[in-house]
């Protein structure tokens, strides 16, 4: 048994390979077959966007809409809200598990975000509650002698309240309840919102590594201003309530005038001068960025150039064949 299997932090100095969604570049996102795949695969972490159902459980998907995910408009046509989507938060668990996941549709919904994946149509996913992915990731590090980590997102924390709930405090309960108390358990937990994380840290009192999710201001992710907190000074007051960032990869690097080659922005550095750890975010196989001509070259780039501490990815097993084969 290698050291991998050991813990997410005796990985024979490699960074943290964190399954986005779990293993999304094969099986439809967030889905109990899509996690199982990639922990078989050998993911460090496994990702969990927490948000809640009409009845206030934790519902593990990726947004508070449902439209791009599954068949919602079909079974429950009347059920959509004046902006025309349909919000977990209208539904009971009860209902949400009559919802057949699919692969997500691009913003349009003319068709799938990633064509060359899990066929539309095909298949039977059902919506997991974050209690089933924890006890299903713990009885698996029960039966493998691994121990496999969870990293869950609180998603639109300020919708939630305006809603009236409040998934923070409801997910350091449930985390509480399975055993992730401290910063020696395999957990992050990670949101865009720096209120939010405040709040988590000074007034709910948390001990778990938290990370804070770095957007474009642009996006409208949260009120949080995300140019500022990408400055040196930015970053300082940041390192006084979270342990790492999780920024958008293009973030990272710009593109060389000479020669279109890439180059760093000075972030992870200026990140790891403050002490904090980046898990950037997301690394595709079927979809990399700008200046990178394969999955390889990006991998191996921000890994030994960078000297990224962790990365999210769709495609867990290619990223492990890369590092294992590039040591």
């Amino acid at each position: 048994m290698s050291d991998r299997t050991l813990s997410p932090t005796a990985r024979d100095d490699r960074p943290l390979v964190i399954a986005h969604r779990g293993a999304s570049g094969y099986l439809p996102e967030h889905t109990q077959e899509a996690k199982a795949l990639a922990y078989a695969m050998g993911a460090d972490f496994l990702e969990q966007d927490v948000v809640a159902s009409r009845d206030d459980v934790l519902i593990v998907s990726h947004d508070i809409h449902l439209d791009r995910v599954s068949d919602v408009a079909a079974r429950f046509p009347n059920r959509r809200r004046d902006d025309g989507r349909f919000y977990v938060r209208d539904f009971d668990l009860a209902e949400l598990k009559t919802l057949n996941i699919q692969e997500r549709l691009n913003d349009d919904a003319s068709g799938p975000a990633f064509p060359g994946r899990f066929p539309l149509g095909q298949g039977q996913f059902r919506i997991v509650t974050l209690a089933q992915e924890i006890e299903l990731v713990q009885g698996l590090n029960r039966s493998t002698g691994r121990n496999v980590g969870i990293y869950p997102e609180i998603k639109a924390p300020a919708w939630h309240h305006q809603e009236g709930v409040d998934v923070a405090a409801m997910l350091l309960q449930m985390l509480a309840h399975y055993g992730y108390e401290s910063k020696q358990d395999p957990v992050f937990v990670q949101c865009f919102d720096a209120q939010e994380l405040k709040r988590l840290r000074q007034d709910l009192g948390c001990q778990l590594r938290l990370i804070q999710l770095v957007g474009e201001n642009s996006w409208a992710e949260s009120a949080t201003d995300y140019d500022q907190m990408r400055t040196a000074q930015g970053l300082a007051k940041l390192a006084r309530v979270a342990d790492g960032i999780g920024p958008w990869i293009d973030q990272l690097y710009t593109l060389a005038e000479i020669d279109g080659q890439p180059v760093s922005s000075g972030l992870v550095r200026m990140a790891h001068d403050a002490g904090l750890q980046v898990h950037p975010y997301t690394f595709r196989a079927d979809a990399f960025p700008q200046g990178f001509d394969s999955y390889n070259e990006l991998v191996c780039w921000f890994v030994y150039e960078l000297k990224i501490d962790g990365l999210f990815t769709d495609f867990t097993d290619l990223t492990l064949d890369i590092l294992r084969s590039s040591r």
